[in-house]
């Protein structure tokens, strides 16, 4: 049912094959995507990773870190954003994986209810494993959805699956498959768009995403990635919003990232970044992946607020 309903709406290729590869008896560790090398796919790595935290004494550090969200606020100067636009203000939320400690969670809950925006986005990774049950993800986004304004908007990344969207576009959790929507306020209107995950399963379509933007419009692209910022800003989109990279998650003194397991320029493993005429941000995400410690790296809530100008 979840195969011929995306088939209807995505085309049957794209369908099959993002279901296809997450029915692959494992997820690889070593080879596809656009990496060689995929650490949440190595289920003994996580062992290897706590213990070695626990032996040096910075793993109960790092777990309490998981629940000191950052409310980072960030402008954004574009050029074409209609004057009504002025001031709109973007929550924007990533990595979130749900599941993965349930304590941080509540505490990302605690501090999003008591937020004012005009719309919420989230770029991926709403699940703790690659594969697998899918029930407790959806357990956790239902109860944070509970606490945030809609309809929000999305997009699906490495960690997760098709099959959770059903539900969560119930829950009032829009996701953008190489799709877009027109978003009004005040009478004016930008396009935002969203391409489905290019890390692992490479199903992102930037031609056909692009092709929905009309000459005039502002146009905001949601990507799990980062890695796509060379087609994003020839295909000429305004601004890139996206995550991935956790900022690192444990990185050296100075939040310096040890591994952002990414195949990009450094500067943009985190914060606000420009490539050509392309503006781009990179959430460390709100959540922890593989263990859920996070050193010298907080999570983090963005709040970006647009602005027309030059």
């Amino acid at each position: 049912m979840i195969l011929e309903a995306l088939e209807k709406r995505l085309g049957a290729v794209h369908a099959r094959q993002r279901l296809g590869i997450e029915q692959d008896k494992e997820p690889r560790v070593f080879g596809g995507g656009l990496t060689f090398f995929h650490p949440e796919n190595w289920v003994s790595g996580r062992t290897l990773i706590r213990l070695i935290l626990q032996g040096s004494g910075f793993y109960w550090h790092g777990r309490r870190n998981t629940l000191k969200h950052q409310l980072v606020k960030n402008e954004v100067v574009l050029p074409r954003l209609p004057k009504a636009l002025d001031g709109f203000r973007l929550l924007h939320l990533s990595d979130l994986h749900v599941d993965m400690y349930p304590p941080a969670l509540d505490a990302l809950v605690a501090k999003v209810k008591k937020l004012d925006y005009d719309l919420c986005v989230m770029t991926g990774d709403y699940r703790a494993r690659t594969f697998g049950p899918i029930d407790a993800a959806l357990q956790g986004m239902l109860y944070l959805m509970e606490h945030i304004k809609t309809p929000a908007y999305g997009v699906l990344g490495n960690h997760d699956s098709i099959r959770m969207t059903p539900q969560l576009e119930q829950a009032g959790l829009r996701f953008l498959l190489n799709e877009s929507v027109k978003i009004s306020h005040q009478g004016a209107s930008l396009r935002l768009l969203g391409i489905d995950d290019a890390h692992y399963y490479r199903v992102d379509n930037i031609q056909k995403t692009a092709e929905q933007i009309q000459s005039d419009e502002t146009s905001i692209l949601l990507s799990h990635t980062p890695e796509i910022y060379r087609q994003a800003a020839h295909a000429h989109f305004d601004l890139l919003l996206c995550g991935h990279t956790h900022g690192g998650q444990i990185c050296l003194p100075g939040g310096i990232p040890i591994t952002l397991d990414a195949k990009l320029p450094r500067y943009m493993g985190s914060g606000a970044w420009r490539y050509g005429r392309l503006q781009g941000y990179t959430s460390r995400g709100a959540g922890a992946s593989i263990v859920p410690v996070r050193i010298n790296c907080p999570p983090e809530i963005t709040l970006h607020t647009l602005r027309c100008g030059e």
